[in-house]
């Protein structure tokens, strides 16, 4: 009978063990296990339980290396968001394991996406991104330590190898000297590092058909393409670019109540034409493919071409420069997804008109 029937399986994932809960599918209990988070065990624990297994456990930071290793094993894995589980009364390893296991079972969590193509381009992206935010964070510290002195910066010499040697005639005291040539050395160490793993992302991407298919939409140069491969993986993850836009954070919020009415002569009942009211954008998104998106449509505004064209006509009609800015993303992004899931090159016609 096991052999048929579907296991569901909860995790409680940790760094020293992972919690187990495995029950039918009329949801009764089978089994309650703790097993150390090591490879070997965790793969022996879940080929004893057969074939036919559905095992679900939350996003975290182990959460893709214990996917990639039960996903040939089990019949269906979900890795969910556990900010959409709603957790009451006490709370307890056991607890949430068995909670998971049973949210599985009714088919209602929320997945997560995993099945990422080329895990070298994106563990390439969050180092340059990382080094980036290091480089950003050195550059304020440098010049934190000149304005607490109350010296005026001028950002594009302050960080000049030329024109240290001025900057630091400024600073009087032989603590904050040396300070500052430690800032100015790892500023240096820093942005080499960058320029190393930037080109290696570049290299990686160039093996991808995609990647000169999206360096043809306006907006998106080299390192931008790259980021997108990464971060998205796969297109047809999207079944519309409304999908994108909220993973992007760009989809709108909107909220709205007794939307039916009775009509009091015929009893018909007709939806009222009052507009749902817009409560801004989505909360819960991808920040680096929201930062990619929005500076490229920064970039368009400055640059000719029919994605600019449609800005200015915006412009024109009274939109305000900042929504006429995110609705230009929200074009971009839907651009992208249009030309990378045909796999051809950008088409300035699909460019609508606006009315």
């Amino acid at each position: 009978m096991r052999s048929t029937a579907i296991q569901y399986v909860g995790i409680d994932v940790h760094q020293a063990t992972l919690v187990w809960v495995v029950k039918d599918e009329a949801g009764d209990l089978i089994l309650e296990s703790k097993v150390a988070t090591q490879g070997d065990a965790v793969e022996r624990f879940v080929r004893g339980l057969g074939k036919r297994t559905h095992i679900a456990f939350e996003e975290g930071s182990q959460a893709q290396w214990l996917y990639e290793l039960i996903r040939p094993i089990a019949e269906r894995v979900v890795v969910c968001d556990p900010r959409k589980i709603a957790t009451k009364g006490n709370k307890d390893d056991q607890g949430d394991a068995e909670r998971l296991c049973d949210l599985l079972r009714l088919n209602v969590l929320q997945p997560v996406f995993h099945e990422h193509r080329d895990r070298e381009l994106k563990e390439l992206v969050r180092c340059y991104e990382a080094l980036v935010d290091d480089s950003a964070g050195v550059m304020l510290r440098i010049r934190a330590l000149y304005r607490s002195r109350a010296i005026v910066v001028r950002p594009r010499s302050v960080y000049h190898p030329a024109k240290r040697a001025e900057w630091l005639e400024q600073i009087t005291d032989r603590g904050g000297r040396y300070r500052a040539e430690q800032l100015y050395a790892q500023l240096d160490k820093t942005l080499e590092l960058r320029r190393h793993a930037r080109s290696a992302v570049l290299r990686q991407a160039c093996n991808y058909g995609a990647y000169r298919v999206l360096r043809t939409v306006p907006g998106i140069g080299p390192l931008r393409a790259a980021e997108l491969m990464a971060i998205i993986g796969d297109p047809h993850r999207f079944r519309t670019k409304r999908q994108l836009w909220s993973y992007a954070g760009l989809g709108l919020i909107t909220r709205s109540s007794g939307e039916w009415i009775a009509e009091p002569s015929t009893g018909t009942i007709r939806r009222r034409k009052r507009a749902p009211m817009t409560r801004g954008l989505n909360p819960n998104f991808n920040r680096l493919l929201k930062k990619v998106l929005k500076m490229a449509a920064r970039d368009v505004t400055s640059r000719p071409s029919e994605l600019q064209q449609w800005y200015e006509r915006a412009l024109n009609r009274g939109v305000r420069p900042e929504m006429a800015r995110l609705t230009l993303a929200r074009k971009i992004a839907a651009v992208l997804l249009a030309v990378w899931k045909k796999g051809a090159s950008y088409d300035p016609r699909l460019i609508a008109q606006p009315a």
